[in-house]
């Protein structure tokens, strides 16, 4: 079985103004993506902001990841959805359509472990294509402790999962058990890999993605100064973006580097004029600027 690994963002979903998928954008995004050295993308996840995208968007957007995936990378659809039924259905289309994995969040926090188990069980069953499940504790408590998360990794299919928490001594438990394991939290992508991580996942790779594979890279290579280094830039831009609506900022940086990304699917807002001179006061300081067609560190 395919071994997954390496950096790979959350790509965001540019949409029009009908709620439609943005093909061109989306196209242009993800080659940015791969030209800076990123290893796959994950498809409409939450920073994807498949949650609140109609099913026939997110199957059009997995179709375009697939289409737009050089020959050794990697596509990973989430599937994650408010019903078993349409998770399957997006789970079997997306094994149709070329993905190489799926995940999915919980089905949420109102859900005991049980019937999250059953959940996974059900999407393992239906996709025929290899399954990360996804531990995020502030999304949904049904998943609490590692003794439930190797439970999950035991069902046939399931190969390992997207690791959303700063508990990284509970990553390296999950790691050394022989799980596949991406950290999901940005902020401590060199940490997670010195405890086992294979990769990362996340939302601010798609402004930065050269800045996540050069902390890969570093990491692979026993640089762990450098990594960390690398890292600290990296947190400057998450602290000053996260002053902001992530996802409506992340859109407005990518829309400022020449990718048009749209406004975030309602009932998220967009940034005020306010809020955008705000932005860009705030990213400068971190020593960051919209050029060259993406957003780089000037410092």
């Amino acid at each position: 079985m395919t071994r997954f690994s390496g950096i790979l963002p959350a790509i965001v979903t540019p949409v029009d103004d009908q709620g439609g998928l943005n093909t061109a954008s989306f196209e242009a995004l993800l080659q940015r993506q791969y030209e800076a050295g990123a290893h796959g993308s994950y498809v409409c996840g939450q920073t994807g902001e498949g949650l609140q995208l109609a099913l026939e968007v997110r199957e059009r957007a997995v179709e375009a990841a697939v289409a737009n995936t050089p020959a050794g990378r990697h596509v990973i659809a989430h599937v994650g959805a408010a019903s078993t039924a349409d998770a399957v259905r997006l789970a079997r289309h997306a094994a149709k359509a070329g993905a190489h994995a799926v995940s999915s969040l919980p089905p949420g926090s109102a859900y005991s472990f049980d019937e999250v188990r059953r959940y996974y069980e059900a999407l393992a069953a239906a996709s025929g294509a290899p399954v990360l499940v996804y531990y995020f504790p502030e999304f949904s408590a049904a998943i609490r402790t590692a003794e439930q998360v190797f439970e999950l990794c035991a069902i046939p299919g399931v190969i390992g999962l997207k690791f959303t928490d700063f508990d990284l001594y509970r990553l390296s438990l999950i790691q050394r058990a022989g799980h596949t394991i991406f950290n999901g939290r940005d902020e401590v992508l060199a940490a997670g890999l010195l405890m086992g991580a294979h990769g990362g996942i996340g939302s601010f790779y798609n402004l930065v993605p050269d800045l996540f594979v050069a902390v890969y890279e570093h990491a692979q290579a026993g640089r762990w100064a450098e990594a960390r280094e690398v890292q600290d830039h990296i947190n400057d831009l998450i602290r000053a973006v996260l002053a902001f609506p992530m996802l409506a900022a992340i859109k407005r940086l990518l829309t400022w580097s020449g990718i048009e990304c749209g406004a975030p699917v309602p009932p998220r807002r967009p940034l005020t004029p306010a809020e955008e001179s705000a932005l860009r006061d705030a990213i400068a300081a971190a020593g960051f600027a919209t050029g060259r067609g993406q957003l780089c560190l000037v410092r």
